[in-house]
């Protein structure tokens, strides 16, 4: 494995994957003696995780005024097959 000409290396999909690296995760090295050691970020209070952010963001967005008895007849193409709550 090379270093490239910008400082990049790419992490193995295996090790990647048992660290939980996804897209976009955060990471911090640590210099120890003659090698660097790489691990997820420890998150700084007041920040979450992507979907933490996704759901905030969404949170109060929605106003069907439909109950979820409605809601899954509908996704599951049974519009009629539900009464609507009074």
């Amino acid at each position: 494995m090379q270093i490239t000409s910008k400082g990049q290396v790419t992490i193995p999909q295996h090790l990647r994957n048992r660290l939980g690296l996804l897209p976009h995760t955060e990471v911090e090295f640590e210099l120890a003696a003659d090698h660097a050691r790489i691990r997820k970020a420890t998150r700084v209070a007041g920040t979450g995780a992507r979907g933490n952010r996704a759901l905030e963001a969404l949170r109060g967005a929605a106003d069907a005024r439909m109950s979820t008895d409605e809601i899954m007849a509908l996704t599951r193409g049974r519009p009629g097959s539900v009464r609507r709550a009074r």
